[in-house]
Formats: C-alpha cells, sequence, structure tokens
C-alpha cells in the first residue's frame, strides 16, 4: 500500500466538487482580430472532475511550456452540460463522458481536433482511436474509462454484494447505503437491475426503475455528488454507488474496502478530453491535450489516480513503476473477459429521452 497521497486542489476527497470560473475573458477574445490571437498567452483554463489528474502533472506541463494551468471542478456531466450550454465562460479543455460527448457534438458545443497537433494519439490502444459516439475521434479523444460498481466496507457486509438489488431492493443495510447523484446513471442502473439495457427508452420501463428507486428510498442515506468514496472511508455508510477509481483510491488506504461489479452488469464509461467551442486559447489546449497523451505522462497520472489508461505504451511504462505490476493486474481496474461481457457503454438517446430521465429524477427526489 502506497503512503497517502496529498490533494492539493480540495481539502477533502471528493472527485466532483465545483468551483467558479468567471467567464469575461473568453467573452473579450471573442472579439478580438484574428491576428491578435496568433500568439496565445501563457493561459489555460480546464474544467475536470475532482481528484481526477495527477499530483504534479499540471506543474509538469506549466515546467515543460510555461502555460500555467488554472483548473475548476465540476460535480458530474449534467452540472458541465449546463455551464456550457449557454455559451462558454471561458474553458479550454473539458472532460465529458462519451454519451456527454455526443450529445454536445449534436448541439454544436465542441471544436473540432487537430490530430496534427496532437501526434501522442498515436500510443493510443487501436480501440480507443474510433467511437460510435465520435467517429474518427473528430472532436475527443478518451482520458480515462472504467466501470460503476458497489464499493463496500467487507467487515460491515455479509459477503459480497454482486448484485445490485443490495442498493437498490433490500432493506438489509437501511441507512448504510449510498448511491450517485447523477440521474442517468441511476435510473440506469436500476434497469440493468430489473433485467433491461441501461441504454433502455421504453417509457414504462423507465417508470419501473423509477418506482423501485422511490419504494426504497427509505433506505438510502444519500446520493452523493460523486463522494461517496468518502463516506465509505468515513464509515457513514457501508456501501456507495461509485465510479471504480475514486473506491479505489480509498482501497489503497483502507483495506476493509473494497469493490465489485454487480452480476446483472453495469457500465463502461469512457471520460474523454474535448475542447469546447469558443476556447480561448485553443494552440495551448492542444499541446495539453497531447502532453496528457505521452506515455510517460499518461502513466504517472492514471497510476495516482487508479484508474484504466487507453495508451497502450502507458502500460509499459507503469510496469517499471512502483505499484505498477499490482495496478495492471488489479481487476477492479482492467475487468476480466466475463465482467467486460455485463458491460453496457451508455448512449447519447436524445433530447426527448434526457428529458423523460430528469421528470423521472424530479420524482424521486421529491418522493
Amino acid at each position: 500500500m502506497r503512503a497517502r497521497r496529498s490533494r492539493p486542489f480540495h481539502a477533502a476527497v471528493s472527485r466532483r466538487r465545483f468551483l467558479a470560473l468567471t467567464g469575461g475573458l473568453a467573452a473579450a477574445l471573442r472579439f478580438l482580430p484574428q491576428g491578435a490571437q496568433a500568439e496565445e498567452e501563457k493561459k489555460l483554463n480546464f474544467f475536470n472532475w475532482d481528484t481526477y489528474i495527477g499530483e504534479t502533472t499540471l506543474d509538469d506541463f506549466r515546467r515543460k511550456t510555461g502555460i500555467v494551468v488554472k483548473m475548476d471542478l465540476f460535480a458530474d456531466n449534467d452540472e458541465l452540460m449546463a455551464k456550457l450550454k449557454g455559451g462558454n465562460p471561458g474553458y479550454d479543455v473539458i472532460v465529458p463522458s462519451n454519451d456527454y460527448v455526443e450529445r454536445m457534438i449534436k448541439a454544436g458545443m465542441l471544436m473540432p481536433l487537430d490530430h496534427g497537433k496532437i501526434p501522442n494519439f498515436r500510443h493510443f490502444e487501436e480501440r480507443f482511436k474510433d467511437a460510435a459516439f465520435d467517429p474518427g475521434r473528430k472532436y475527443s479523444v478518451t482520458y480515462m474509462w472504467g466501470t460503476v460498481g458497489i464499493g463496500y466496507r467487507k467487515s460491515k457486509v455479509k459477503g459480497v454484494p454482486d448484485s445490485w438489488k443490495y442498493l437498490y431492493d433490500s432493506d438489509t443495510y437501511a441507512g448504510r447505503i449510498a448511491l450517485l447523484s447523477e440521474p442517468g446513471t441511476v435510473i440506469g442502473l436500476a434497469l440493468k437491475y430489473l433485467g433491461y439495457s441501461f441504454n433502455d427508452t421504453d417509457h414504462a420501463h423507465i417508470e419501473e426503475a423509477a418506482r423501485l428507486i422511490i419504494r426504497n428510498k427509505k433506505n438510502i442515506k444519500t446520493f452523493a455528488p460523486d463522494n461517496g468514496q468518502d463516506l465509505l472511508a468515513s464509515g457513514e455508510v457501508d456501501l456507495v454507488q461509485e465510479w471504480n477509481g475514486d473506491v479505489l483510491q480509498v482501497m489503497e488506504e483502507d483495506d476493509d474496502i473494497a469493490y465489485v461489479v454487480p452480476k446483472e452488469g453495469a457500465i463502461i464509461w469512457q471520460d474523454c478530453l474535448c475542447i469546447p467551442k469558443g476556447a480561448p486559447h485553443p494552440e495551448n489546449a492542444h499541446a495539453f491535450i497531447n502532453f496528457l497523451c505521452d506515455p510517460k505522462i499518461a502513466a504517472q497520472n492514471a497510476l495516482f489516480i487508479q484508474y484504466a489508461t487507453p495508451v497502450a505504451t502507458a502500460k509499459e511504462v507503469i510496469r517499471t513503476m512502483e505499484g505498477g505490476k499490482d495496478y495492471l493486474s488489479n481487476p477492479a481496474i482492467f475487468p476480466p473477459p466475463e465482467v467486460m461481457q455485463r458491460l453496457e457503454e451508455s448512449k447519447y438517446l436524445g433530447e426527448e429521452h434526457a428529458r423523460r430521465i430528469q421528470e423521472a429524477w424530479t420524482r424521486i427526489q421529491a418522493a
């Protein structure tokens, strides 16, 4: 077990806490003559999930390029979407998940990437060089990938909680359960438990999932804004629905915590690096994305945050690093084939479906 890592960006381990960013600079730059932007200032505004960057990565980029990164944090994809929907307030690089990448593409919110300025893309695994949600990778490159499952405290839970039943349909651990606060994920995984696809669009099935959650809401302590791992680590809950890497971060520090992908299946996701339309520093943004795709940087970054890297050659670097072999052999990071078969990729299913999910979520929260 490695020593506890310092976390310079926040006081507590919560991956997705928002900090506001003023957008006057971006608005002003959009009205400058084209030639005035030829020499970009050495700045970059990065909108990211919390605890989702290496301990020294931003400083390493500054030392290499002279570009100073200002990183702000968002709580979930819906918050990211809402922040940019009315226009970019000044961000250069953002990290949406795969279904939100597609949603943003269709809404005209992303800038096409110049792959000539991202030569490190050649180091990616083949399966990450194209994507159904972004054909040809015109707008995105994968940052990290992983799963959503159940984190649990072994001494408090009898056996392995290998079913979503523990979170959605049982009072055995009443008051000791935390679900995520992201509507599409919570409802989609309820659909998985009920035997449907995560991406099911049938209105009756969505209503069935909502009723299931409402019926079990008395047993749920909180819908956590992606800080379930903190609640688990502090002993406030015994079971959490969480992103695998977030649970792995606290597993490093507490041998009594474990992670499992339920037998009904779960989602496999990709978080992606994108440049939003109206970015004030697009050249710096390309340089930053290319830097994060460098095998050595990607290796250090992935090993620190405990998520799976898409950079194939980074794995060879990781193999030589302290803790690297444990990282590469960890089934919670790189699921074995039998688990991969139970995973679904979340899809963007249109604005009507998004509205229906949000309406169901409003009823769940009000119940």
